[in-house]
């Protein structure tokens, strides 16, 4: 869908879908239908720059079950007045949200003062959670850089984890759960030590599968290592292939990587029903892991061969793609926009013809 033929469709407002609108923060309240929830993330047409209710109207107009705003950004205010307008069209058309926060580690550079510190932010996120009608309040370290600042990724992990424990009771009152996300820098074990010594109760995992390649990770084998803990999804497809100094990797539109959605699907199903597929599509933008060079590992100096077993298998099935550049002329936001929804219907054909019927 090109942005002229969405205002269109936009322009006929929010219809009210026949869709499940119960959700609860813990699993095991959570429908046991077999059946995934397809979400959308809105970071998949970053390039549009819509708001928030625009967004809305796209996941209402496109039939998805839910919403995921990772940021503020979007918002374009969070006075009261604005978010109880939220929270009718939301209520509307059975549509689930999710919001997040962002770094919530002061030493990455990820990290964004504009409400606050850290704890200031998360007290925030619980307040716009309950004024929308949301339960899960997403938040990260950063990136890839974070495991080579003083005291490594361990140091994050140790902040994150005091942030959150902290603001326990607070969470705790305001019936919402912290889905902390793989995103960047943190590989699956480091997630899962996060999640369970900040507590179950109040953390759970905001899993990103595209993520775990570029941390040498098999993304099958990270949703069967996280299990029940995942509160929400951010998903893309991936390709990998060798390179001279290791790997190169790149995201793709789901169905075109290496991924099986067959049993990824199935698997989300089995160990955390009712939690949506959100859809994050990022392309054109390959990414190295040299992890043949000595440099590398001095931000994964506690990662060990065995770890990686998993990853040097689905390294041996990838192969080169291009990343799509724009032609000559073109502005190049305007490809941007025009590729990134191209990505994204891609992968909602692809998976609810395929997975989510």
């Amino acid at each position: 869908m090109k942005r002229r033929d969405f205002v269109k469709t936009a322009g006929m407002g929010l219809m009210a879908l026949s869709v499940n609108n119960t959700f609860s923060i813990t699993n095991s309240l959570i429908s046991s239908s077999s059946r995934v929830p397809l979400g959308l993330d809105t970071h998949s047409l970053r390039a549009t720059r819509w708001d928030a209710m625009r967004f809305i109207e796209y996941a209402v107009s496109n039939q998805f079950d839910s919403i995921l705003f990772n940021t503020f950004t979007r918002f374009a205010s969070l006075e009261d007045a604005f978010l109880k307008n939220m929270k009718d069209a939301l209520s509307s058309a059975g549509l689930r949200i999710y919001i997040g926060v962002g770094s919530i580690s002061e030493r990455s550079a990820h990290f964004r003062p504009n409400f606050g510190t850290p704890e200031d932010q998360i007290k925030e996120g619980i307040r716009v959670c309950n004024a929308i009608g949301a339960n899960v309040l997403t938040c990260r370290i950063g990136n890839i850089a974070d495991r080579y600042t003083e005291g490594g990724i361990e140091a994050h992990m140790e902040d994150v984890v005091k942030v959150m424990t902290g603001m326990r009771q607070q969470l705790l009152e305001g019936e919402v759960k912290l889905a902390f996300e793989n995103h960047g820098g943190l590989r699956t074990d480091e997630l899962i030590s996060i999640i369970d010594e900040t507590g179950t109760d109040i953390c759970g995992a905001m899993l990103d599968p595209g993520n775990s390649v570029g941390m040498m990770e098999d993304p099958m084998h990270q949703l069967e290592m996280v299990g029940s803990r995942v509160l929400c999804t951010s998903v893309r497809d991936s390709m990998v292939w060798e390179s001279e100094e290791g790997a190169t990797f790149q995201w793709t539109a789901i169905g075109q990587g290496l991924m099986d959605f067959d049993l990824y699907t199935k698997n989300m199903a089995k160990y955390c029903p009712g939690v949506p597929l959100h859809i994050e599509t990022i392309s054109n933008s390959p990414r190295p892991i040299p992890f043949l060079t000595q440099e590398f590992w001095e931000g994964f100096k506690n990662v060990k061969a065995k770890d990686l077993v998993p990853f040097m298998k689905l390294l041996r099935k990838g192969h080169p793609i291009e990343a799509a550049v724009p032609p000559a002329g073109m502005d190049v936001r305007e490809f941007e926009i025009q590729s990134q929804f191209e990505e994204l219907e891609a992968s909602i054909k692809y998976l609810r013809e395929n997975y989510l019927k």
